[in-house]
């Protein structure tokens, strides 16, 4: 199954009778499904068909649906407001008694808010119900392309992450190989280090600072840590070869992979092995990163 991002874009045209219409649909990254709608006057009969489909075949992603619906090809009528215009001039003939003042044109009086109403013919049942299955019909198109492009964006960020995967990995092999990493070479380092604190005071019990020292190299190994990023690469791998809607779970992950490589870090006291968690910290961030995109 193929991986979708949670962005993506699209858009769809269509008319009936003296209906045209267009969807616009636009999803970003969220935690859920927040689909979300913005319908002109008169046709919210449309949205329940269009959230019920949009959640079928989505399942993460903040969904922005907007519908604009024009009518073509009508003739409107324009009437006078017989009352609003006899109050005028009656209001004019009034003053002219008190001023002394030119009469009203009749373009003044046209101008005047009211006067002139335009009015479109009364909408027809039978074609405003034709126009809302078109509308409904458009809109899965739409949304077909939103997925369409949605599974684009994934299949695009499944390479990325493909990529991130085997760059952990191979940060893990050269932490593995690291020399510094081996308890032998830990021991050695602490030994040093409890030779020159002996040599410079004899009042250091040599047996207990001994015990001291193996348990601190016990705790320093980061065979652990390894072992789980290995087997985090190998649910990562797993993930990304069945696809669907994998966002969740990889985030998981990404946190689990976060928390082994700090491990690793604070465990470290050798400079190659601190430099190649440093390297492999980065990596994950970036692993994180764009699993946010992902369904």
């Amino acid at each position: 199954m193929a991986l979708s991002s949670m962005t993506g874009f699209a858009r769809s045209h269509g008319t009936s009778g003296p209906y045209s219409f267009e969807w616009e649909l636009k999803s970003v990254n969220a935690k859920g499904l927040d689909f979300r709608m913005r319908l002109p006057p008169g046709w919210d009969e449309v949205e329940p068909v269009a959230r019920k489909r949009a959640t079928e075949v989505l399942s993460r992603g903040t969904v922005y649906a907007n519908l604009t619906v024009k009518r073509t090809g009508i003739v409107s009528s324009v009437r006078i407001n017989e009352e609003i215009l006899a109050s005028i001039l009656s209001v004019a003939s009034d003053l002219s008694k008190k001023i002394s003042a030119a009469p009203p044109s009749v373009d003044g009086l046209l101008a005047v808010k009211g006067v002139i109403e335009v009015a479109e013919p009364e909408s027809d049942e039978a074609e405003i119900q034709a126009a809302k299955v078109a509308v409904a019909a458009t809109f899965e198109q739409a949304l077909h392309s939103l997925v369409d492009m949605r599974k684009r964006e994934g299949t695009s960020l499944k390479q990325i992450l493909v990529q991130r995967i085997d760059e952990i990995e191979r940060l893990a092999g050269r932490a593995e190989a690291a020399p510094g990493r081996k308890p032998e070479a830990i021991r050695a380092r602490l030994a040093e280090q409890i030779a020159t604190l002996l040599e410079a005071s004899d009042r250091f019990d040599s047996e207990r600072l001994n015990q001291e020292a193996l348990m601190m190299a016990t705790r320093a190994d980061i065979r652990e840590e390894l072992d789980r990023i290995a087997s985090h690469v190998m649910q990562a791998r797993e993930l990304l070869g069945k696809g669907g809607a994998i966002g969740r779970r990889l985030d998981f992950l990404a946190q689990e992979f976060n928390r082994e490589v700090n491990t690793c870090c604070s465990k470290s006291n050798d400079l190659e092995l601190t430099n190649t968690g440093l390297e492999m910290k980065n990596v994950v961030e970036q692993f994180r990163e764009q699993v946010q995109n992902l369904e």
